[in-house]
Order: C-alpha cells, then sequence, then structure tokens
C-alpha cells in the first residue's frame, strides 16, 4: 500500500517524493527500526518513519537517485514484505513489438507502476503496481489512451482491500499456527508438568516410559519447533544477520536454548553431573505456543482499532451507474472518469464528487457535514461522493474521482494522522533503539551469574532464568504503546467529525493554555440577518417588515440584503419602488404602493419631527448588545426599531463554557470596534478580547497572547486566517466535509460547529492520557520483571519465574496495550452536537448608521 505525492523543501529546490509503503511481517519496535535504519541508509532517502500499529512506512527520497522498487528491495533485505499489487490486462489490436513496446511505455509512464510486461503472442500486459497509487481503471485508460483497446479485465482490488485481505490471511494463519502448536504443546505440558503435582503420575510414567520419556518429550516439541516456531528462526535470525536483533530475535534464541540443552541431554545424558539432566522441551514449546496466541490477539485487535477506517472505506460503494454512449453500465468505482455522466436512484451512495446535471433529490450528508437534516439537491448543485440519496432520482456529471474526492482527502488526512508519530514516540524509539542488545546483555550476565553461583544446580538454573529473560523482555508493548492509540484516537475523532493532520497535533492539543477564536465565521455565521424588529402600536409586522424590505430591495448594503431575505423568508411580497431619495448622512425616502417609507438613524427621525423616546428601552439593549438601532416611518409615523446582525453560531455559548470547564482561557479576535467586541465577550463569556484587528494583524495577535510561554491554539476559517493558523501552537480550522483540505490547520472540524474545539481538546487529552498508560505500562513491565525473570529474588524467596509463565506475560503485555487503547472507541465528546440551539444574535454590521 501506497502512496505519491510531491513535496518542495525550502530553501533548496530539491523536488522529493512521498512514498507510503504497507510493510507486513513487522511484530515489535525493534522491526520499526530495522525497517526504518534500512530505509533511512538508501542513497536519496531525505527521511523514513515506520508506524508497527498501521505496518505503513512513510519515506520522503530523492526520485533521482533513489526508485519506488529500491525501497521495495531494502524493505525485502530487512527481512519483511512490502505489500503490492499485480494486475493482468488482455490488450487487442496489437501486431507487432513496436505495439508492445508502446503499450509498456504508456503503462510505465503511469505514476505507481513498478513494472510493465506485455506479451505479444498471449495479448497480455502484466503489470506490478502500488496499488495507493493508481488504480486498475486508470491502467486501462492508459492502455486506450496508447491507442489500444482491453477487454476480458478483472477488477482489481484497491489498496485497502488487498490490506484487508492480507490481514484477515495472517490472522488465519496465525490460528492454524496456535491450534497446531496446541496439539503439541498442551500434552507437552500436561506430561512434564503433572508428575511434580501428582506424584503417582510420576511412578506410573517412569514404569511406562522410563528412559524414554524423554523421547517422547522431544517428539511432541519438535513439530512445534519447527513448524509454527519456524516463523522466528526466519525473521529472527535475519534481523540478526542485519545486526538489529528484534523479537523474532530473542524468541529464537530462548526457544532454540531450551530446546537444543534439551537435545544434548536426550542424547547425551552422561555429560550431566547426576540429578542435573533435566529437559525443558515444555518451555521451548509453550513459549511459541503462547507467543503465536498473544500475536493471534494481536492481529484481532489490529483489527479492531481499524474499524474507525472501515467505517469511512464503506461510505463509498464499489460501483457506479456510467451512461456511457446511451447505455446505462454498472462499472467499478474505480473506473469512473472526470466527465462521465452518472445515474443515482432513491437510496443508493453517490460513488464520486459531482454536479447534477438532471433530476432532483434531497441528500443525506451528515458523514461529511454533520448536518442530519438532508440536503436538497437541483441541476446545477454539487454532489460528494458517499452521501445517501433519498427519495429521488437524478444524474450528474463526474468532477472529482480517485483521490481527488473529498472523501478520498478525508481518508487520506486520517490515514497519514494515524501513521505519523507524535513527539511523545521520541522517548519509546531511543529506549528501543538500544533494549534489545541490553537485553542480550543481561541475558549474558543472567547465564554467567548463576553459573559462577548458581551451586550443583548451576547449569539448570543458568539457562532457565536465562530464558525467562530473552522471553520476558520482548518490546512489543513499547512499540505498539504508541502508534496504536494513535490510531484509534484518530479514527475516533473522524467518526466524530474532527480531522487530526499528524500526531504532533493531537499531542499539541492537549498541552494549550489559550484558545484564541476568530469572530467571523467562527463564532458568528458570517451573514448579517435581521435580529430584532419592534413595532409601534397600530402597525402589523408583516406591513412594516414588507414595506422596509421593498424600500431597500435595490441596495447590494449587507444591512440591506439582510431585511429583504428576512422579508422573503417569510413569504412577504417586495413591491416595486415609485419614488426613492437617499437623504446623505441620514437615510432613505421612497414612495411604495402610494405609502411613504423613510428609513434611517434617530437623527433622521427627529430631522422629520418624530419622536423616538418611546423606543429608548429597546435602543439602550442593543447599544449594551453591541447593535446600532435603525428606525423606520410610515406615512409620517414612526413605525418600528430593528437592528441587524452576524447571529452567533448555534453551540458557540455551549463550545465556550465547555472549555472553561476544560481549564482553558478563551480569547476572541476580531475587527469590530471595541464596544460590539466587549458586548458580544460579555453574553459568550469570553476572558480577553483582542479589537479592531486588520487581517494582515491576527498573526501578531496570537503572539501576544503567546507572550510568557503560553500555548495557544486558534480556531479560523482556514482561508483569511492561514497565517494565525500557521503561528499558532496548534491551528483548527472550521471546514466543511465537502473542503477538507485546509493546508494550514493542524486539525479541521468538517462540521463548523465550534463544539467541535472542546470535543477536540478533550480527545487529544484522553488519547495521550491513554499514550501515557501504556508507555507507563510497557516500561515499568520490563523494569520490574526482567529482574524477577534474571532469578533476582530467588536466592532471598526461592521466586523463579518460569519460561512459559514468561512467555505468558509477554502476550499479556501487548494485549494490555491493544485493550488499553481500543478503550477510546468508548470516547464520549464532552458536548454532544445534538439539536442544534437557538441561535443567539449579538453582532452588529459595524459603523453603518443608515441603511441604503
Amino acid at each position: 500500500m501506497t502512496r505519491h505525492t510531491t513535496t518542495t523543501l525550502e530553501p533548496t529546490t530539491l523536488e522529493l517524493s512521498t512514498l507510503e509503503l504497507g510493510v507486513q511481517g513487522m511484530t515489535c519496535a525493534s522491526c520499526v527500526g530495522r525497517v526504518e535504519r534500512g530505509l533511512n541508509r538508501v542513497d536519496g532517502v531525505q527521511s523514513a518513519t515506520v508506524n508497527l500499529a498501521t505496518e505503513r512506512a512513510t519515506v520522503q527520497y530523492d526520485p533521482a537517485r533513489t526508485s519506488p522498487q529500491a525501497l521495495l528491495a531494502t524493505v525485502k533485505e530487512a527481512g519483511y514484505e512490502p505489500l503490492t499489487s499485480r494486475a493482468e490486462l488482455t490488450v487487442q489490436g496489437m501486431t507487432c513489438a513496436n505495439c508492445v513496446g508502446r503499450v509498456e511505455r504508456a503503462l510505465g509512464k503511469v505514476e505507481g507502476v513498478l513494472s510493465a510486461s506485455v506479451n505479444l503472442a498471449t495479448e497480455r500486459a502484466t503489470v506490478q503496481y502500488l496499488p495507493s497509487a493508481v488504480s486498475v481503471g486508470q491502467l486501462r485508460a492508459a492502455v486506450r489512451e496508447s491507442g489500444y483497446e482491453v477487454l476480458d479485465t478483472q477488477a482489481g482490488q484497491d489498496r485497502h482491500d488487498a490490506e484487508r485481505a492480507a490481514k484477515e490471511k495472517e490472522v488465519q494463519d496465525l490460528w492454524r499456527s496456535v491450534r497446531f502448536s496446541a496439539v503439541f504443546a498442551v500434552p507437552l505440558l500436561l506430561i512434564s508438568m503433572l508428575p511434580m503435582l501428582y506424584m503417582p503420575a510420576e511412578m506410573w510414567l517412569s514404569e511406562r516410559l522410563g528412559s524414554g520419556l524423554n523421547w517422547v518429550l522431544l517428539a511432541l516439541a519438535v513439530p512445534v519447533q519447527f513448524g509454527p516456531g519456524r516463523r522466528f528462526y526466519r525473521q529472527g535470525w535475519a534481523a540478526l544477520r542485519h545486526r538489529s536483533p528484534d523479537m523474532n530475535s530473542l524468541v529464537m534464541i530462548g526457544t532454540s536454548a531450551a530446546f537444543f540443552y534439551s537435545l544434548t541431554v536426550t542424547l547425551a545424558p552422561s555429560l550431566f553431573p547426576a540429578g542435573t539432566a533435566h529437559v525443558y522441551y515444555e518451555a521451548s514449546a509453550a513459549v511459541i505456543t503462547l507467543i503465536l496466541l498473544g500475536k493471534y490477539f494481536e492481529a484481532l485487535a489490529k483489527g479492531r482499532s481499524s474499524e474507525a477506517m472501515k467505517k469511512l472505506l464503506n461510505l463509498q460503494p464499489k460501483t457506479a451507474r456510467v451512461v456511457r454512449g446511451g447505455q446505462e453500465l454498472e462499472l467499478p468505482v474505480g473506473e469512473v472518469l472526470v466527465g462521465d455522466l452518472i445515474s443515482v436512484r432513491p437510496g443508493e451512495k453517490v460513488p464520486v464528487d459531482g454536479e447534477v446535471v438532471s433530476g432532483s433529490s434531497y441528500l443525506d450528508e451528515s458523514m461529511m457535514t454533520g448536518e442530519s437534516v438532508p440536503v436538497q439537491k437541483n441541476p446545477g448543485a454539487a454532489v460528494v461522493g458517499g452521501s445517501l440519496n433519498q427519495t429521488g432520482a437524478f444524474q450528474f456529471r463526474a468532477t472529482k474521482i480517485g483521490a481527488d474526492t473529498a472523501l478520498a482527502q478525508i481518508v487520506g488526512l486520517v490515514e497519514r494522522a494515524q501513521g505519523s508519530k507524535p513527539p511523545i514516540q521520541g522517548l519509546a524509539d531511543k529506549v528501543v533503539s538500544v533494549f534489545v542488545p541490553v537485553v542480550l546483555g543481561v541475558a549474558a550476565l543472567t547465564f554467567l551469574a548463576w553459573m559462577v553461583f548458581g551451586g550443583p544446580q548451576a547449569l539448570s538454573s543458568a539457562l532457565v532464568n536465562t530464558v525467562a529473560v530473552l522471553i520476558i523482555a520482548c518490546p512489543c508493548a513499547m512499540g505498539l504503546a504508541t502508534p496504536v492509540s494513535v490510531m484509534v484516537g484518530t479514527g475516533r475523532a473522524a467518526e466524530l467529525g474532527v480531522l487530526f493532520r499528524n500526531g504532533a497535533a493531537l499531542e499539541g492539543l492537549q498541552a494549550v493554555n489559550v484558545v484564541a477564536l476568530d469572530k467571523t465565521g467562527t463564532l458568528t455565521e458570517g451573514r448579517p440577518a435581521l435580529t430584532d424588529l419592534v413595532l409601534t402600536s397600530g402597525f402589523e409586522r408583516a406591513e412594516v417588515l414588507g414595506l422596509i424590505a421593498s424600500a431597500e430591495r435595490e441596495s447590494e448594503h449587507p444591512i440591506a440584503r439582510a431585511i429583504v431575505v428576512a422579508a422573503s423568508a417569510e413569504g412577504l411580497p417586495v413591491s416595486p419602488l415609485e419614488a426613492f431619495e437617499a437623504v446623505p448622512g441620514y437615510g432613505l425616502n421612497a414612495l411604495i404602493a402610494g405609502r411613504q417609507v423613510q428609513v434611517g438613524a434617530d437623527r433622521y427621525m427627529a430631522q422629520l419631527g418624530l419622536d423616538v423616546s418611546g423606543f429608548a428601552a429597546q435602543a439602550r439593549t442593543m447599544g449594551d448588545e453591541g447593535k446600532s438601532p435603525v428606525y423606520a416611518a410610515i406615512d409620517g409615523e414612526l413605525a418600528a426599531v430593528l437592528a441587524v446582525a452576524d447571529p452567533v453560531k448555534a453551540g458557540s455559548l455551549a463550545a465556550v463554557n465547555a472549555l472553561h470547564a476544560q481549564g482553558l482561557k478563551v480569547a476572541m479576535i476580531t475587527g469590530d470596534n471595541r464596544r460590539t467586541a466587549e458586548a458580544i465577550a460579555r453574553q459568550l463569556g469570553i476572558d480577553e478580547v483582542l479589537a479592531e484587528v486588520l487581517p494582515s494583524g491576527k498573526s501578531d495577535a496570537i503572539a501576544a497572547l503567546q507572550a510568557g510561554g503560553q500555548k495557544v491554539a486558534f480556531v479560523g476559517d482556514g482561508i483569511n486566517d492561514a497565517p494565525a493558523l500557521a503561528l499558532a501552537d496548534v491551528g483548527l480550522a472550521i471546514g466543511t466535509g465537502t473542503d477538507v483540505a485546509v493546508e494550514t490547520a493542524d486539525v479541521i472540524l468538517m462540521s463548523g460547529d465550534l463544539r467541535g474545539v472542546p470535543n477536540s481538546v478533550a480527545l487529544s487529552r484522553s488519547t495521550l492520557a491513554n499514550i501515557r498508560l501504556n508507555l507507563f505500562w510497557a516500561f515499568a513491565y520490563n523494569v520490574v520483571l526482567i529482574p524477577v525473570a534474571a532469578g533476582a529474588l530467588s536466592p532471598a524467596f526461592g521466586w523463579r519465574l518460569s519460561p512459559v509463565l514468561a512467555a505468558a506475560a509477554m502476550g499479556f503485555s501487548s494485549v494490555f496495550v491493544l485493550s488499553n487503547a481500543l478503550r477510546l472507541r468508548g470516547f464520549r465528546p464532552p458536548v454532544a452536537p445534538g439539536p442544534a440551539l437557538r441561535p443567539i444574535h449579538l453582532l452588529p454590521a459595524a459603523g453603518r448608521n443608515l441603511p441604503g
């Protein structure tokens, strides 16, 4: 599984490509380190990071100095299997070697193709490719563009299907190995351990088998040691050969020591002092069985940890009903091309992004926007791949396919976040880099110490304790501690409509002290609306609002537009103007259907001889809320006072309260005048206001908040706020599900609901707490149990850790870490989006005294 992008590094002009490569066979943090070191040693590789939980390597490299093929070969050389796919295409129309060459070159130019071989005799093209970078549909299109036809094709697996199939196969293989091992290991354990617990059993075995007992035990141990146990020899020896021992190396050394020591005892018992010729076949067989069982549970847990990704991937249908040549063809979604006309029936999902051409329907886009109310789609409207069609049928033109669709962008963001390493991972990486060599050293010292001070049973004690050290110290838990939590946490965040761009953002958000909020489009709806209309006795709302809207209908001013929209929303007719006069500095005077309508500030009403003192209380309230009252007179009588404001988004107040409950300081950055800004701050409970800030000064405002070492998260719309988002310690973009590529933001709130901010903070804190607990367990487990395994408690208490128990404990440590990470799937946001709250109308149109 791979992905190609191109990045330009500053200040140089070096063009780098990014390769995301699936790596199978890794079992612990040492495996991660071996693959990373191997890739980083390749000439032309700028950086390489490997994630054990997602089983992916991300490599930045110079394509002029190395190639994907070389990187794949490096992974194989390290002892692991990179994930690639192979497709066979039947090509018609080829007549000679030149045709073969042309098809091969056309396929070779497609980004993501590793090799292409065309056989003229069989008319078959065999292509090895990276399934994340190219689809079978694109390969077919490349052949057609070269002038040939592709027939009798097979739908190829995409990257995610290939990964899923590989993981399912891994689980099945592990379960088969566990069952096979158990068939031999269980009777082996019973025969070895039962006599110690029940004396008659020992007497019965001695009478029946005598010296042949060891041969029976050997017969039971061999199938386990060299059957399922062969995987540890294969991978462990490869690690040793590369001077990078890993978990497999430790298991290989430990079980081999127990097995071959026992084999020597069986073949030549006379070499050992009387009473010391013991065999430990049950230890090697049980260790292998228990470790395989632990790996099986790990594989199951890893599958559960990717449930969020599965839900995202399942949003996109596998096929599309494409109209070509006047016929509807049901094609794999990978074969849809930009410009294709696609039909969607009731109850179906939209396969790709596009624009409605004909028909009408309502679409459920909640998976993208978080908005549960279906959205009406008419010709010209945009539709998003993965959204669910309700009752109508329509046709749309595909505008974005493959990796360009909104859903693919979301999947890509989640995948990159899951594959990235938060800074806290650095500690584990440093420890793991020296851990296994240190363990081998401890094991050697343990053996020597027991050989010197172990007394008559020195050799047996040295062997048992050394094997226990090697087995107990496998660094699986340390390698899984961080990436699995990041994987589950970012997946759960995606389910809640929050996209973390990387692990650093996930870790950084939990450390912020201040949350700075942009005003327009973040706290507020970003568009003015009529908020107040108070009438004089004797006037009707519909009559007054209709006349004012008629007077304002020709104006493009935001206040005028808001009044017209309000009248339209209430179904009020807008009458034509018979006469119109703008009164500079005061307002407007219009004649509508024979009625005189005058709208303006209080000084205009005073000029007209109208007393506005009756509205004094309402005007005072509007002023306290930062609004500027506007008055209307009809036929020479004062009719109403009204105000237009930018309404605060539903949920803004709840979001601010939740942030305070989390112990965070909340600031607001706005270009509004200070009086207006402070009025909003009072009503929302905002702690600090930075008012009258120009768009270019928002980054300076962030810097001011960061003074004194404060960690600041800035929440903006991701477009005009790019500098501030980039400067903040963590930038959160209020976006939508259909526009998720906000490059400067670290976190994207797909729904645009500000309540996602405290939810993001809470999830970040929960994930980091989960990681810390995992790391504590992983480190503490080894710190405490390695000395016990080495026999440190044996002289004082007679306690000794059996290799069998060591294997069980090692497997439990990994399962504990995975299970602990899976708890994040049950994370509940502190502020549920729930039903929309009634909007709070606060903001006026700044500096506007007169309409018209």
